[in-house]
């Protein structure tokens, strides 16, 4: 069997499965945050039952529309907040002592190899860059969830991509997946498991590898996945005192299909409006101009992603045109951010930096497009009204990209600034 399958037959009890098999499967953790939880409180509370069935294994975040920015959203907040309290939920991260849930989650221990975790959200595939089976789930579900604490799976095929060459700084792990979702399409995977493997994803970061899982669901997978290695069990040591055991495929594992990429000519990609499997190098799109800059969210808002930023901002100034928002993906990013001098460093450039939240990459607040502005993001999607009016266009690319971009007022390769 291959990792997922692995992990499934273990919460389902079984000593081996094959892809396409319907399983009850024993969930080890569960997220909801301030958009899809108030949902999964009500259904949950139609259901009739007291109490949920394990405190200590439900995660509850607010993130999206933080602070609140509306009376419906603060109204929502105050239902999450009075749920954690009645049913004991100690794992709750409230405005300023969290951040993404989807950064919170690998951060603080609670995504480890090989478990099973689903969120009411749809890029919780992210923590399978930690060996995990992590996938996003409706609102209703959870409530059953929250019931009985499992969930019925169809087990996935899995689509096996292998990375080889070297990737060439700036080139990231985040255009490495915007290659792969070109290449696929974005329903080229619909219900199947993407796993990264090869020379090249076990030289990427914990960081990048989030970057990765966290856009597979972008093709339509069930989840993305890596093979825990050194690098995994170091960074999950030193946030948990559960004892791990991480889970590998078998040496004649099975695949749907196996995808070989060579990533040494690999530049700079730019997913171009209005789907995330339009993507271009930056050489086709480049001199594009643009309003609005946006390093953040759960794709690309993590430590790595502001050291690269700052690398490139530093003495620099953001163009004059350009409104260049920055949002540390959690509270211990931001806190490290600042010892590190990156916070002053963005500031010093000209950039709006932010609480760690969601930020504008779901259209809420924190920089909504008014019609025919351009923005270029790090975040994941870039469809219709993604970021606010529907006459706005949204272009996906790296950090290095992005903080390149908020510099020359246009979409610029990142390689020009990185060399100087």
């Amino acid at each position: 069997m291959n990792l997922v399958e692995k992990i499934l037959a273990k919460a389902s009890g079984k000593k081996e499965l094959t892809p396409g098999e319907i399983i009850d499967a024993t969930i080890d953790r569960a997220m909801i945050h301030d958009l899809t939880g108030p949902l999964t409180i009500q259904v949950f509370k139609r259901i009739g039952v007291e109490k949920v069935w394990d405190p200590e294994k439900i995660v509850m975040i607010l993130d999206h529309q933080v602070p609140a920015d509306t009376v419906k959203s603060a109204e929502l907040h105050v239902t999450m907040r009075t749920f954690a309290k009645e049913q004991g939920i100690h794992n709750f991260y409230e405005i300023g002592k969290g951040g993404i849930c989807h950064q919170i989650m690998p951060e603080k221990g609670y995504a480890l190899p090989g478990k099973v975790i689903v969120g009411a959200d749809s890029h919780t595939c992210t923590y399978g860059a930690l060996g995990t089976f992590a996938t996003g789930i409706g609102s209703t579900e959870m409530a059953a969830v929250f019931a009985t604490g499992k969930l019925w799976f169809k087990v996935p095929q899995t689509l096996n991509f292998v990375a080889e060459g070297t990737l060439k700084q700036p080139t990231s792990a985040k255009d490495l997946i915007l290659h792969i979702i070109r290449k696929v399409g974005v329903d080229g995977a619909t219900y199947k498991a993407a796993q990264f493997s090869g020379p090249v994803v076990r030289k990427i970061s914990i960081d990048g590898r989030l970057t990765m899982c966290n856009m597979a669901v972008e093709m339509g997978a069930k989840t993305g996945i890596v093979e825990p290695d050194a690098k995994t069990l170091q960074y999950v040591s030193a946030r948990t005192k559960n004892k791990i055991i991480p889970l590998k495929s078998d040496p004649d594992a099975e695949y749907e299909k196996t995808i070989e990429l060579d990533v040494d000519n690999l530049e700079p990609q730019v997913a171009c409006p209005p789907t995330v499997d339009n993507v271009k190098p930056v050489s086709e799109v480049e001199g594009l101009e643009i309003n609005q800059a946006f390093i953040g969210s759960c794709t690309n808002g993590r430590l790595e992603d502001l050291r690269v930023a700052s690398r490139i901002l530093k003495k620099r100034k953001v163009h004059p045109n350009v409104r260049l928002i920055v949002i540390p993906a959690s509270q211990a990013i931001y806190q490290e951010a600042l010892r590190e001098g990156i916070i002053e460093t963005l500031a010093k450039a000209g950039a709006y930096i932010s609480n760690a939240s969601c930020g504008p990459c779901l259209g809420g607040h924190l920089g909504v497009l008014a019609p025919f502005e351009t923005c270029i993001s790090t975040s994941n999607r870039n469809f219709i009204g993604r970021m606010g009016s529907s006459e706005a266009s949204v272009y996906l690319a790296s950090p290095a990209t992005v903080a390149a971009s908020a510099i020359a007022g246009k979409i610029t390769d990142p390689r020009t600034i990185w060399r100087s």
